[in-house]
């Protein structure tokens, strides 16, 4: 039987080097790990960060304080605030946090597949953690590929440059990079691979559940633009929770102000995953959304007007037409970067939208407005169109999604289509008049969308590449 040292320390404290050599942590403290038990528990990891600083700017809904910008040097947030391809932007990138957690994570999950069959204890129990291992595994390689690579794109994602795929414990591995195809097939067979064993409701909330994997095997599907199969997913989700919070009833009761509703009473979370951490909504400078965004909230819907600040002279450049974020997370947990009911809905009605059927569509944003939208028009009318319909779905993910990774993977999916490419014009500054006012374009098949790997791994690992091209320092 087999047993296994575990580090045990803060998340802080775990750093990652490169896909060849992944793991470098800082010893603070140790135990054995020698049953399924104990390997099962490993899955459960509160406070899993996945900082979104490396594109933040590049998407059409977040802005930065002019201050911020003007008379600044050009850093990487900069950079994609103004849509510069012309800064060496590889350089800047000298490491990434993102990067290095979400590899950190993969060899934690690849620790317990690789070794929990060896462990003693039950084999119900080893399938289980193995299981929920699979499923994180799969979820971390679909946020790298999302991150470092083009959108899927059927026609070209044999070829198109992935990332390196790690599929077991082994720390001196050196992977090649795969294509995003390949990353895809490792993504679905690893969802695959667990489904049958995951459980509708796990040990606590920090254990992947039935309805998340469905959720997150629905997402898969609709990011390769299988329709039929990413709304069996999503139906299935569905049939393990669909709740949707009342945020119309809310708002009646006093809102964060007046009744708190802290992660675990956040009746629509499926997973709990983070931007940066528990506290992370605290950080409001950070969260101003653009003119853009704020207009299409209008006036009456709740998920602008509950958590939202319009008059900070601190956060905000007055007149700007943007706002940020105001409400601490012990008063309103607002899942950022994992996946939540509405997600799930919003992909249903994407499906529908895709398959031509624009009233089962309408019928499923109406629901969710219905829970949202405070006064006036709730109910919204049935386009004609595919394209008038797709295009209240994405509005309406806009609004649900907020920050994390959603609208930045949106953009990237979406402009591997013609019909529903954007190209993104950002009028800056906006208040101040001593410095001349442009405007900054960013075309759908900008580099830009794909971040650069950071060159800590770059330097390190020969055989990855940039999936752009640009040039390195070295």
């Amino acid at each position: 039987m087999k047993h296994i040292h575990i580090i045990v320390l803060s998340l802080m404290m775990l750093t990652v080097a490169s896909c060849e050599d992944y793991t470098d942590v800082t010893p603070k403290g140790a135990l054995v790990v020698e049953t399924a038990s104990q390997f099962y528990e490993m899955v459960s990891l509160p406070g899993r960060g996945y900082p979104i600083n490396n594109f933040q700017y590049l998407v059409d809904d977040q802005w930065m304080k002019e201050s911020n910008v003007i008379g600044k040097t050009p850093n990487i947030d900069i950079i994609n605030f103004t849509f510069d391809e012309t800064t060496d932007r590889v350089s800047l990138m000298t490491g990434s946090s993102f990067y290095n957690q979400a590899y950190t994570y993969i060899n934690r999950w690849n620790t317990i597949i690789s070794l929990v069959d060896n462990s003693k204890g039950d084999e119900s129990t080893k399938q289980l953690a193995k299981a929920e291992a699979k499923i994180y595994r799969a979820y971390d390689h679909f946020l790298l590929v999302n991150h470092y690579a083009k959108g899927y794109d059927p026609q070209t994602a044999a070829t198109d440059g992935g990332i390196c795929i790690m599929d077991k414990f082994d720390l001196e591995a050196q992977p090649s990079k795969s294509t995003v195809a390949q990353v895809y097939d490792f993504i679905q067979k690893d969802i695959e691979d667990a489904l049958p064993y995951l459980q509708e409701k796990p040990a606590d909330v920090y254990h992947p559940s039935l309805a998340f994997a469905y959720a997150f095997k629905a997402k898969v599907h609709l990011f390769k633009r299988e329709i039929a199969s990413a709304q069996a997913a999503a139906e299935k989700s569905l049939s393990y929770n669909n709740q949707i919070f009342d945020m119309v009833a809310y708002n009646k009761q006093g809102g964060p102000n007046v009744v708190s509703v802290p992660a675990a009473n956040n009746i629509e979370v499926l997973s709990y995953m983070y931007m940066t951490g528990y506290n992370e909504m605290n950080f409001a400078y950070q969260y101003i959304i653009s003119p853009e965004l704020r207009t299409l909230f209008g006036t009456n819907d709740a998920r602008f007007n509950l958590f939202f600040n319009t008059t900070s002279t601190t956060n905000l450049d007055l007149g700007s037409n943007t706002a940020y974020w105001a409400t601490v997370y012990t008063k309103f947990f607002y899942p950022t970067v994992g996946m939540k009911t509405t997600e799930v809905y919003l992909m249903l009605a994407e499906c529908y939208a895709r398959e031509n059927k624009f009233t089962e569509a309408v019928d499923i944003l109406n629901k969710l407005r219905a829970k949202r939208i405070l006064s006036g028009t709730v109910n919204l009318s049935v386009p004609a169109t595919r394209k008038e319909t797709m295009e209240l779905v994405i509005n309406e993910r806009r609004k649900e999604l907020l920050l994390g990774f959603n609208r930045f993977f949106d953009l990237k999916r979406l402009n591997t289509e013609t019909e529903y490419a954007k190209t993104i014009t950002r009028v800056f500054p906006i208040v101040n008049k001593t410095v001349p006012q442009k405007t900054y374009t960013l075309q759908p098949n900008s580099k830009l969308y794909i971040v650069p790997f950071p060159l800590s791994a770059l330097t390190k690992n020969p055989k990855l590449t940039l999936n752009t091209d640009e040039k390195l320092p070295f």
